[in-house]
């Protein structure tokens, strides 16, 4: 493949493997809290990040990387103390986020309408040695939290109370999901860009669960989906001169297309399988239940 011969692609490429493990891993959490659109917002935040970063002529993904966390801290505050008018703070924050990047990006002496475009769809050939180094870091630490800490975040994503009520610091949960979110969006921002790294969290992961419903599966089919779909976009991207972000967001959605048309299949033949284990004389309903002893024992 001669696109390896070049530094830029390797770069990209490497890029693109860590967005696709990264996004997946966050998102199946966010599916399960109801809050898919969490990452878009945080996009929208990230952008006077990456503003200020222009105007202080500092990293952009280091800067972008500041603002999310403390705008993903303020949605969490928000959600908690907002009630009737919480829906109106959060609009508030994600289109003054978003309006703060443009103008701060106009203000800076090296910043232009070609930067910015980059960073809202994804560029492969302004991903640099200083960029690679802080998503390796940023992506390091998302998967950390989101393997090292997946029984406790998914209790909390399950059901809060529950979580609260077996002992689970279940506010420190929620913020930890919600920066491990804002690092996830500005890991992808230089492959898919702000406005579509939603889009690579959510899809992969709605495409895994309409072939499994186990926790465990469906993390690794996302991931596989993210993988995939990041890479196939990227490669496609160099060769046919497209948009890196826009091909990898609707590869994503061509796999969940073909997932949902494998489902319907898949779940005849289980019920098949089911109804050979269990035939209609003996149905598994009409099993006699255990019974317990006086002393504790399970009897039939």
């Amino acid at each position: 493949m001669d696109l390896l011969n070049y530094a830029f692609m390797q770069r990209a490429l490497l890029a693109a493997v860590l967005v696709g493990i990264t996004a997946p891993a966050v998102g199946i959490y966010l599916v399960q809290r109801r809050q898919a659109l969490m990452g878009d917002g945080i996009g929208h935040v990230a952008m006077t990040g990456v503003g200020l970063g222009f105007l202080l002529s500092w990293s952009p993904v280091w800067m972008a990387t500041l603002v999310s966390v403390l705008g993903a801290v303020a949605m969490e505050l928000i959600r908690w103390y907002g009630k009737t008018r919480g829906d109106i703070a959060l609009a508030m924050l994600f289109y003054g986020g978003m309006a703060g990047g443009v103008m701060l990006i106009n203000l800076a002496p090296t910043g232009s309408n070609a930067n910015l475009t980059s960073y809202l769809f994804g560029s492969l050939s302004t991903v640099s040695e200083s960029d690679i180094t802080a998503i390796c870091i940023l992506a390091a630490f998302v998967v950390l939290v989101s393997v090292g800490l997946r029984r406790q975040l998914f209790a909390v994503s399950q059901d809060e109370e529950f979580a609260r009520v077996t002992g689970l610091p279940v506010r420190a949960l929620n913020l930890l999901t919600a920066v491990t979110a804002a690092v996830t969006v500005t890991v992808a921002m230089r492959v898919v860009g702000l406005l579509l790294v939603s889009a690579l969290m959510v899809v992969p992961v709605a495409a895994a669960q309409q072939l499994s419903r186990s926790f465990a599966a469906t993390f690794a089919i996302a991931v596989a989906i993210g993988v995939s779909v990041a890479v196939g976009g990227t490669v496609t991207s160099y060769y046919q001169d497209v948009p890196p972000g826009a091909t990898i967001v609707l590869l994503a959605i061509g796999a969940f297309v073909l997932m949902t048309a494998l489902a319907a299949p898949l779940a005849r033949r289980r019920a098949r399988a089911l109804a050979a284990a269990h035939p209609a004389g003996d149905p598994a309903e009409c099993a006699i239940p255990a019974s317990r002893g006086s002393d504790g024992k399970v009897g039939v």
